[in-house]
């Protein structure tokens, strides 16, 4: 199986509509991570430039996850849906087929 953030990578890459904002624990510190048609971005911290690092690594905590209407704006989110739990993703992951 794919890790997390590939299956959240290639949710979006197939619902180009939605930004995903998952908000994780890595390390004990909190991360917000903006997933996009296939590509993911913290917000809070920098980004490697090797696309084969992983921005949601192994071992981050999931605490919740909010769709978000594309084109994102920070200052005016348009939400779909706020506060998933990582079981409530995996049966959107399951109707795109990822």
């Amino acid at each position: 199986m794919n890790p997390i953030g590939k299956q959240l990578e290639e949710y979006t890459a197939k619902r180009p509509q939605e930004v995903l904002l998952v908000t994780v624990e890595i390390a004990d510190e909190q991360d917000i991570i903006a997933i996009f048609k296939g590509f993911s971005s913290s917000l809070m911290r920098p980004t490697a430039f090797d696309a084969d690092v992983p921005v949601l690594p192994d071992g981050a905590n999931i605490l919740n996850i909010d769709r978000v209407a594309s084109p994102y704006n920070p200052e005016v989110p348009r939400y779909i849906q706020q506060g998933l739990s990582w079981p409530a993703m995996e049966a959107l992951l399951l109707e795109v087929g990822v």
